[in-house]
């Protein structure tokens, strides 16, 4: 039985490496962007905020009309919207007196494309028929990771070998990934993840103080990855003085490079580890990172910090999740998606709040990253006091 889920597997890998693809693609062409369209980087900053704001929406709006229209139409229409998204941001800038809202318009529809596969993945997994559910869990958001890297290494070599001047051809290349996909998804088996194929409402989820706890572990894990995985780049420009393409690489690249690995490595001994004790672990080494970023002197060392950190911060995503689906099985598409939402939060406000302090120290990004040692500490407060639920309910 679990040969005919092979497929559904392979289908949610592609799309979380389509997911990747529409996170990371753009924001390489911001520069483009401003040289080619005159566009005021003011306004390109926008184009990052439109697409998580996008996928806030779309996590919200999917705890109530996923279960009524299906999974697989909604995840057909995830790789559709994202390979429309990715082709239209080769064409429609041209189509527009204001180039800006065809990229607009772009960001949009392949941003809708990435909050439902975010949204569906993880239950379409958690719904198959295999052991070791944390494993799977935790494997299958690793190819988010693999995806990260592959776009910015296979772009940057693209842009090497044929100019950047090429980046249409490539927008239309990565599309191609989710337009196969659609074959996949069409095809393959899926399951609900509650028998009855609905599950609990949004009012009865928020009654439950794990679902509360869970809901603050996601908007920590979402902040702790994306502030540092968002200035890491930065951090190694300003502490290393290297170019922007060494900084992407030796900065973004390589925290998603440590993070794939610590997904997978839980994936393969997952079920030979306790989830909870594993992320505990992982909570105090992502407070030593942020630390050691902050306070150190030697800028290997900090940079050193912000690479290990992806490793810290690869199981917190996953693994809320999979206690939470363990915890409460008919939490159904509800409680995916608002954990999602959640993740996306701490995404779009730890960046914010490293920078706005950044800023106000007068540009030194040490300060940021040492208040950013908050959201590792509210994680592991937070994991504390889910044992101690557990323990107060066995």
């Amino acid at each position: 039985m679990k040969e005919n889920y092979q497929k559904t597997l392979i289908a949610c890998y592609l799309g979380f490496i389509t997911q990747a693809i529409t996170a990371n693609f753009t924001p390489l062409l911001f520069l483009k962007f401003h040289n080619d369209y005159h566009i005021p980087l003011g306004k390109i900053a926008l184009i990052s905020t439109l697409f998580f704001f996008t996928q806030l929406v779309v996590d919200i709006l999917c705890s109530y009309f996923a279960d009524r229209i299906g999974y697989r139409k909604c995840a057909v229409a995830s790789e559709l919207c994202s390979a429309l998204g990715l082709i239209g941001l080769a064409f429609l800038p041209e189509l527009f007196s204001d180039p800006l809202t065809g990229i607009f318009i772009s960001v949009i529809i392949y941003a809708i494309g990435s909050g439902l596969i975010e949204v569906l993945g993880s239950p379409i997994v958690e719904a198959c028929p295999f052991e070791h559910k944390e494993a799977a869990m935790s494997l299958l958001h690793s190819f988010y990771c693999w995806g990260c890297v592959g776009v910015i290494l296979l772009s940057t070599l693209f842009f090497a070998l044929f100019g950047i001047g090429s980046w249409k051809w490539l927008a239309c290349l990565w599309a191609l990934i989710p337009l196969y996909n659609i074959y996949n998804f069409a095809t393959c088996p899926i399951k609900h993840p509650t028998q009855d194929g609905k599950g609990m409402k949004v009012g009865s989820l928020l009654q439950i103080p794990l679902f509360w706890i869970s809901i603050v572990l996601m908007v920590c894990a979402g902040a702790c990855e994306l502030s540092m995985a968002q200035w890491a780049s930065a951090y190694a420009e300003s502490a290393l003085g290297l170019s922007k393409a060494m900084g992407d690489l030796a900065g973004p690249c390589m925290f998603a490079v440590t993070m794939g690995i610590s997904r997978v490595f839980f994936g393969k001994y997952g079920d030979k580890m306790d989830l909870t004790k594993f992320m505990i672990g992982s909570g105090f080494l992502c407070l030593f990172c942020y630390l050691l970023a902050s306070v150190s002197d030697n800028p290997l060392l900090g940079l050193t910090g912000c690479i290990m950190c992806g490793f810290s911060v690869g199981i917190m995503w996953p693994g809320t999740i999979s206690i939470c689906s363990g915890r409460l099985p008919g939490g159904g598409t509800a409680m995916f998606a608002l954990l999602a939402m959640a993740g996306d939060l701490g995404g779009a406000f730890g960046p914010g709040l490293v920078g706005s302090i950044t800023q106000n120290a007068g540009n030194d990004l040490k300060r940021g990253m040492f208040v950013g040692c908050i959201f590792p500490l509210v994680l592991i407060l937070s994991l504390f006091l889910l044992k101690n639920l557990r323990r107060d309910q066995s």
